[in-house]
């Protein structure tokens, strides 16, 4: 089993024991992303209602920022995840159709 981090993709270096715990203050090493927020659970999925699939999990508003979920499980991944630069790339495209119509 191997742990990344949703911002940055480094692997993260957890002590692995009998389960895996995350402090809700715990931070990437690499990047200082939270640990014990939503996008770095095992049931966040953003093409779901409440983007959890925990049906009995409380509303998080920023799924970035540490919080109590008491279902709150890092997510173990194969492979690094992609990052998801989408929205820098269209902040590029939309940048070059203003600087050409000046």
């Amino acid at each position: 089993m191997a742990y990344y981090c949703y911002k940055c993709s480094n692997e993260l270096d957890l002590i692995i024991t009998v389960g895996v715990k995350v402090g809700r203050l715990d931070t990437c090493a690499h990047c200082g992303a939270n640990m014990h927020c939503c996008k770095n659970c095992r049931f966040y999925d953003p093409g779901v209602h409440n983007e959890c699939l925990e049906t009995q999990a409380d509303f998080i508003r920023d799924r970035e920022e540490p919080n109590f979920c008491a279902h709150y499980e890092i997510k173990n991944r194969d492979a690094a995840p992609e990052h998801d630069d989408s929205a820098a790339k269209a902040k590029s495209k939309l940048d070059a159709l203003f600087k050409n119509l000046k």
